[in-house]
């Protein structure tokens, strides 16, 4: 019997346990190291729209979601002071054929954390070296010890090791805009509540995004963008502290609507929202990235995860279509296929643009079906699988 292809995972966020799943399914044998000694319930809002919750329905944990989250109405866009429509797209579940999910992020990541063996799982495992020769590859971490396997994924987000290895240091891009971001209970905003959409408000120079993250309506969450000098922090990082006396004074006559919610809000976090151009290449070798080690993004389309689980979805079924020890192959397959889509959002969501008005098209983005969506050959010739 031949021995199945092994495949080591760096990064145990939503695109390395997505990636995970989808390999496990066609036959890969996976672990997964994850430098971070325990995981953390982070307190932020995840938007599931129906591009990425259709992959969620295929690795077999829509169902439990859907018992907690909570699904907006429609994606609504209002104008900031006045609360005028800009845009309202309706969302449901017959549009585009899966639904649109808003949920806690450690409701997701618990749910896919879940859907895999727990021993599969490495925690404490902080990536020092990658080494390719004969094969294979082999990661040396922190602690002193090493894995190996015959390829290995970075899944480790934007501060990638696994991308400075392969593709070279590369600086984030900071245009001066900073984002605040806060959940809590809707207990503390007395009685008053929020429209059953997810609502993204459109000021001239800001815009803050605001939506239930439970079926129930009991918590909400919000997470914005502010104009602020660029030397205010030069990394991303989720657990900065923020004002929220600083953050109300930033928010000043935006609609009642708005204000409600930033009165209530108890605390908030603060993090440099930074860029990255698109990468020359996702890959070298039997070593490949994957989510926001390769193609990083604003968050102002709602598909940083998103993406990183599609890429996922689309990584599995190119190795399954090809001989297993054919993975550059796979990998170059992967990319071929996936970065013109990526590029586009991260392009799109850059500027900022994406339903503040007008009649766009939006089935290209939302009805994008990662599972069967053509694979391309990097010379651009379809496989049929």
């Amino acid at each position: 019997m031949t021995k199945p292809l092994s495949i080591a995972i760096v990064g145990a966020g939503m695109g390395g346990l997505a990636a995970a799943a989808t390999l496990r399914q066609v036959g890969i044998d996976v672990q997964v190291y994850e430098q971070a000694r325990q995981f953390a319930r982070i307190g932020a809002g995840i938007q599931m729209l129906p591009n990425s919750s259709r992959v969620l329905r295929h690795i077999g944990i829509e169902q439990k979601l859907r018992k907690t989250a909570f699904e907006p109405y429609s994606h609504l866009n209002r104008v900031w002071d006045t609360g005028e429509v800009k845009r309202e797209l309706p969302m449901p579940e017959s549009l585009f054929g899966a639904p649109f999910l808003c949920m806690h992020r450690g409701d997701l990541h618990e749910a896919l954390l879940a859907n895999i063996p727990q021993e599969i799982v490495h925690l404490n495992k902080k990536l020092v070296g990658l080494d390719q020769r004969n094969g294979k590859v082999t990661l040396s971490f922190a602690d002193g010890t090493t894995a190996q396997a015959d390829a290995a994924i970075g899944a480790d987000g934007v501060h990638s090791l696994v991308r400075e290895i392969i593709v070279g240091p590369d600086a984030p891009i900071h245009k001066g805009r900073i984002a605040y971001r806060a959940v809590f209970d809707t207990k503390l905003m007395g009685g008053k509540t929020i429209a059953p959409s997810r609502a993204k408000w459109w000021g001239p120079d800001r815009h803050i995004v605001i939506y239930y993250t439970r079926a129930d309506r009991s918590e909400v969450y919000f997470v914005t963008s502010v104009p602020e000098p660029a030397n205010w922090i030069t990394k991303e990082s989720w657990s900065a502290k923020g004002d929220v006396k600083e953050l109300r004074a930033a928010y000043e006559g935006f609609h009642p609507e708005v204000m409600s919610v930033l009165n209530a809000c108890p605390d908030c976090h603060k993090w440099a929202i930074l860029e990255r151009e698109p990468l020359p290449k996702w890959s070298d070798g039997r070593v490949a990235l994957l989510g926001d080690a390769c193609h990083p993004m604003t968050p102002y389309m709602a598909q940083g995860a998103a993406t990183s689980i599609e890429d996922a979805a689309v990584l599995a079924r190119c190795l399954a279509a090809v001989e297993s020890d054919d993975v550059e192959r796979a990998f170059k397959m992967y990319e071929a296929t996936r970065k013109p889509r990526t590029s586009r959002i991260q392009a799109i969501s850059s500027a900022n643009t994406w339903m503040s008005g007008g009649e766009e098209d939006t089935s290209w983005l939302y009805g994008y079906d990662a599972m069967n969506v053509p694979l391309v050959e990097p010379a651009r010739q379809a496989v049929a699988v």
